[in-house]
């Protein structure tokens, strides 16, 4: 059975610009991220660069990634970066306590993170230490990274080994201070949030963008109080916020429950849709915690950092449980897309989001095989480069008519997802049909400006938890998709059942 939906388009009537930082990534020290991720030694066998995997630094390039967040997550909290600079033998040994309550050895610290980030052509994001660091530690951090005179920690950076100093304009004040970052209060982490921001201060050109630990999942309490503790934020639209420039908020999609979070390949329909709606949810989420934000802040100063976000299942069998290791199927693929299409929807407010996480760590991007050392690029990897067109272009609002629902505990689960931004001559449109079994038609009604090519592209699979293993490497990847046919009222497009299809114009 086949259904129609009309996506009704104004090609010429551009919104808020995408921030491509919304297509940001996240590396903490956990499980398989960092060591045997990202880092595998200068003397591995795996090809390298200074110690750095190239076929993921590779894999990550072809997306454009924008940014890398990083040392965490809890582990930001429990990190001195001193430790991890300096001669590598050198360097102090510690237990992250956090994730597995291994020792690592500090090898990949400050310089070897800022070289993985010029290798990607990413944009640095640093997360400070507020739950178990100093005011002075990390002010002294952002010193060492930045600044270009002879002041102490420059100083020791040249000592290091670098004589310029790094741009690292992304820098972020804690992390989930409401749990493993501290377990404050809101009011007490306004306080501190306050004070570290002063003391992190912008050196040479460098201007910080200081992003204050936010909310999880519907905690207003916590976002309010962030906000109230703004300085005028209804003053000159011109002026910065201060004394942070954003909060952040945590938000992961799993369908059952922190204890049981359900499984990552073995799923019944049912939990499909459950993990459909739930990640419908951050719609809600944004919304609310945006119209928290617009009550303190009517010129929108302050932006709404999502820095993590993604799919949270049970760890895969025979694996620690302290690492997150998780497949990634089809359906992580579609939770990816539908989030998307809400930052695109809430652009003038949400300014960043980073995945959780880059490399073999709950949604990643890439899989990395410890015994054969085969890199798999995951289904949610081609969610991010069939988006790429997004990136730093003016949402265009979609109107959708004719869409199916279904009732998922209790709320209606709309049955497509879509989204659509403009950059210049050219436009991208993406639409999900989250439906198992059923094909749609969707009539692209595109009004404002011609149309005088396009090209369309299909991710789907035949099985719902499809993925991509060492052995079949695409069992999940996009393909040329020729179900694109002019229409009267513009194109007229089939959206296979559990799909994501994007479709690029070109415009006059």
């Amino acid at each position: 059975m086949t259904t129609t939906t009309t996506a009704i388009i104004d090609l010429d009537l551009p919104g808020a610009t995408i921030s491509r930082h919304v297509y940001g990534h996240f590396a903490e020290h956990l499980g398989r991220c960092i060591y045997g991720g990202f880092w595998v030694g200068e003397d591995s066998p795996i090809p390298n660069v200074r110690g750095i995997r190239s076929d993921v630094v590779s894999a990550l390039r072809n997306l454009q990634i924008p940014n890398l967040r990083w040392p965490g997550g809890c582990f930001a909290d429990d990190y001195h970066w001193r430790d991890g600079i300096g001669p590598r033998d050198q360097r102090p040994r510690m237990v992250n306590s956090h994730w597995g309550d291994v020792v690592e050895d500090n090898a990949f610290g400050t310089h070897e993170f800022m070289d993985l980030c010029e290798l990607l052509d990413a944009v640095p994001y640093v997360s400070g230490n507020v739950g178990s660091g100093s005011v002075q530690e990390m002010s002294d951090w952002v010193e060492y990274l930045t600044r270009a005179d002879d002041s102490p920690m420059a100083a020791l950076r040249r000592a290091n080994g670098r004589d310029e100093p790094w741009r690292v304009p992304f820098w972020g004040l804690g992390n989930e201070a409401w749990g493993c970052g501290g377990s404050l209060r809101a009011e007490q982490f306004a306080s501190l949030a306050r004070q570290y921001a002063t003391y992190s201060r912008n050196h040479g050109d460098n201007d910080l963008y200081r992003i204050a630990a936010g909310a999880s999942d519907a905690d207003l309490h916590w976002t309010e109080t962030l906000m109230r503790s703004f300085d005028d934020l209804a003053a000159d639209p011109a002026e910065p916020a201060r004394p942070f420039q954003a909060v952040s908020l945590h938000y992961y999609t799993m369908t059952g429950t922190w204890s049981d979070k359900g499984d990552a390949t073995e799923f019944s329909t049912d939990e499909w849709y459950t993990a459909m709606a739930r990640a419908q949810r951050m719609e809600e989420l944004l919304t609310r915690h945006s119209t928290v934000m617009d009550r303190y802040d009517p010129h929108r100063k302050v932006g709404l950092v999502v820095d993590e976000w993604g799919t949270w299942w049970n760890v895969a069998t025979g694996t620690n449980p302290g690492f997150l290791y998780q497949q990634n199927t089809l359906r992580d693929a579609l939770v990816a897309s539908m989030h998307f299409d809400a930052f695109h929807r809430h652009a003038e407010r949400v300014v960043m989001a980073n995945i959780a996480q880059t490399v073999n760590v709950l949604q990643a991007m890439i899989l990395t095989d410890p015994d054969s050392g085969a890199l798999v690029l995951t289904p949610t990897y081609h969610v991010f480069a069939m988006n790429a067109g997004h990136h730093d272009a003016s949402a265009l609002a979609v109107h959708l008519r004719g869409v199916e629902t279904r009732t998922v505990d209790g709320s209606e689960l709309p049955l497509v997802s879509a989204s659509a931004s403009v950059k210049g001559d050219s436009a991208l449109i993406s639409l999900s049909n989250l439906d198992v079994d059923t094909d749609r038609t969707i009539v692209l009604d595109l009004r404002g400006r011609d149309v005088v090519g396009h090209e369309a592209r299909a991710l789907t699979a035949s099985a719902l938890d499809a993925h991509n293993t060492p052995e079949q490497l695409d069992a999940v990847a996009p393909n040329a998709h020729d179900g694109v046919r002019p229409h009267p009222r513009g194109l007229e497009l089939d959206l296979p059942a559990h799909s994501y299809v994007t479709v690029s114009l070109d415009l006059q």
